[in-house]
């Protein structure tokens, strides 16, 4: 498996506290150390320490950079202060989803972040469509990205950064530059699990001394590295995306959920078009959120049923340690999108019931609260 992948400069690090290892977004990562549960709950409970360098990050500076992320992201550009993060999404000409990324603003230039799979396509798409002054950099390989998150993330960023009333003051989808273990760090109030969090982009070499000192200070807070199995559950929880299971360029940001995320009224951008009819004709099918009623797990590309019929394909799905429940997410023709809506999944011929709920499934996490 060492010739599958690239690895992060935190690799070492994850063997030696015993993580099992797999590829994954062309990066050899680690999906679990303790175990997912118990991963899962520290996070839910206290905190946990995630390596996310096989994320990728596209820097975009120059005159046009503003008019040009505007053209070809599908939210608002202009709503975006100086300081400020965004969650949005890249389309094509047909209003597929060719990503769903974080943008962040700085005074000079923009920091895209995409996901690990999307990294040469992405970039690709983009340098494709430049006019004008734009500077597009790849900056992928240069910078480590690691994530605390949990309801005591904020207390553990206040022992090891430089400015912690500055961090503190960080109100959500916001960012600061700061240092931490004599490394100049960009910290930021995002991630991916529904609770109060923090990621941290670093300079590549210096990620070892950022990972050891949030481990040693999170000891008495109860930190755990945690994997992509747990970030998985976790972020299910949340009905967030996960980009190639829920979201691809198959799929358009109505159907999808990612409607508050697409600014029709802003002026136009790739995809609007296609976007704005399957808004005004409806969507034929809703990404939806269910409960299976019966034991069982329904994974990616199981068939939803409704009286025989298939209505759609469940596109994630788990048992949720924080809700002791089995959920998970599915596209469905929109007749049988409806909260309380009966349906069942195939999994592996037996149909077992399930129905719809309002998500997210998990409504109790911290991510938003002020601090």
């Amino acid at each position: 498996m060492g010739e599958t992948g690239k690895r992060t400069s935190l690799y070492d690090y994850h063997l030696s506290l015993g993580a099992k290892m797999v590829p994954f977004g062309g990066f050899e990562m680690p999906v679990q150390y303790s175990g997912i549960i118990d991963e899962h709950i520290s996070v839910r409970e206290a905190v946990g320490l995630f390596d996310l360098s096989h994320m990728g990050e596209f820097v975009i500076s120059g005159s046009r950079a503003a008019s040009f992320l505007q053209r070809m992201t599908t939210n608002d550009i202009n709503a975006v202060q100086i300081g400020q993060a965004q969650y949005t999404a890249i389309c094509n000409e047909n209003g597929g989803i060719i990503d769903d990324c974080v943008l962040y603003r700085f005074s000079d230039h923009y920091l895209l972040v995409v996901n690990a799979f999307n990294i040469e396509k992405d970039f690709g798409w983009l340098e494709s469509n430049i006019q004008g002054e734009v500077l597009l950099k790849d900056r992928s390989d240069d910078f480590s990205l690691v994530a605390i998150q949990g309801p005591y993330s904020l207390d553990l960023m206040c022992q090891v950064v430089s400015n912690p009333e500055e961090v503190k003051s960080l109100p959500f989808y916001w960012h600061c530059e700061s240092d931490v273990a004599g490394a100049h760090v960009i910290c930021a109030r995002t991630g991916y699990t529904g609770e109060l969090g923090y990621e941290i982009y670093i300079n590549g070499e210096e990620a070892e001394p950022v990972w050891n000192i949030l481990l040693e200070e999170g000891a008495s807070l109860g930190v755990k590295p945690v994997g992509l199995g747990a970030r998985d559950t976790l972020r299910l929880e949340m009905k967030y995306c996960l980009y190639g299971n829920d979201i691809d360029e198959k799929t358009n940001p109505i159907e999808a959920g990612l409607g508050w995320i697409t600014k029709l009224e802003k002026g136009d951008f790739v995809g609007k078009a296609a976007i704005a009819k399957a808004q005004s004709d409806g969507p034929e099918r809703k990404l939806i959120g269910f409960e299976l009623l019966d034991r069982g797990i329904a994974r990616h590309g199981y068939s939803a049923i409704c009286n025989g019929n298939t209505i759609g394909i469940v596109t994630s799905g788990t048992h949720s340690p924080t809700l002791g429940k089995s959920i998970g997410m599915a596209y469905v023709d929109s007749f049988h999108a409806s909260t309380g809506t009966e349906l069942g999944i195939d999994i592996r011929g037996k149909v077992m019931l399930a129905t719809v709920v309002k998500t997210p499934f998990w409504t109790k996490g911290t991510a938003t609260k002020k601090v």
